[in-house]
């Protein structure tokens, strides 16, 4: 049956918190060009907070679904701004399509990337194109649900998962924002990779070393 679906979202955090807090000099470096250069220290701080709730004695208790919210609550409230509600809902979307879910086959995997995207589009307003990290996490769905359409094993979908996003975020570099702090610069938005955009190819990488290793 594998290993219970709350252990793998606390894990996922786990590893997701320690993944951005290795690499936030370069997301903020990234955001240094179109931002406020501080893009790597929030979401860093975002998910550390995350795992610190999570530590707690009473988690290994709850459901995925259950874990997801309190990490809703946590990020927004370690975060706000424009980072914080996204990914607040994000993950409070993932609760929803997780609920009544004790163990995260290859079929709710699917259903956590497609609802942390459909979470951030439906929060952030934005589309595939904008220049944000909807270039990476749109594409990412869409591989996580044709790969669940044809009965993709679990390593094979996130190997699919994570090129999809990898390959949205490089092709932020040739797009002009259309959304989000970089908007006020216009064409000179040009050549940058945005930095939102590499910071879900982290995030990602991270839930793929969670669950295609399960």
């Amino acid at each position: 049956m594998g290993e219970p679906g709350t252990q793998q979202i606390i894990r996922m955090f786990e590893r997701i918190s320690l993944a951005i807090n290795s690499e936030k000099g370069r997301l903020s470096e990234l955001d240094g060009a179109i931002g406020d250069a501080d893009h790597g220290i929030t979401m860093a701080r975002g998910f550390s907070a995350v795992t610190k709730r999570l530590s707690g004695s009473n988690c290994e208790t709850l459901s995925p679904s259950e874990i997801l919210r309190i990490a809703a609550s946590t990020f927004l409230d370690a975060v706000g701004a424009s980072t914080g509600p996204l990914y607040a809902t994000a993950f409070t979307d993932a609760a929803q399509a997780l609920s009544g879910k004790d163990r995260l086959a290859v079929q709710e995997q699917a259903d956590l990337i497609a609802a942390f995207s459909s979470g951030i589009k439906r929060r952030g307003k934005g589309e595939r194109g904008d220049k944000t990290m909807l270039d990476a996490w749109v594409p990412a769905a869409e591989a996580a649900l044709r790969a669940r359409a044809r009965d993709a094993t679990a390593v094979e979908m996130w190997q699919d998962i994570l090129s999809a996003a990898e390959t949205g975020c490089e092709s932020t570099k040739s797009m002009v924002a259309a959304r989000g702090r970089a908007l006020r610069l216009g064409e000179r938005s040009l050549g940058h990779i945005d930095p939102g955009a590499a910071s879900a190819v982290v995030i990602i990488a991270a839930m793929k070393d969670t669950f295609a290793d399960s």
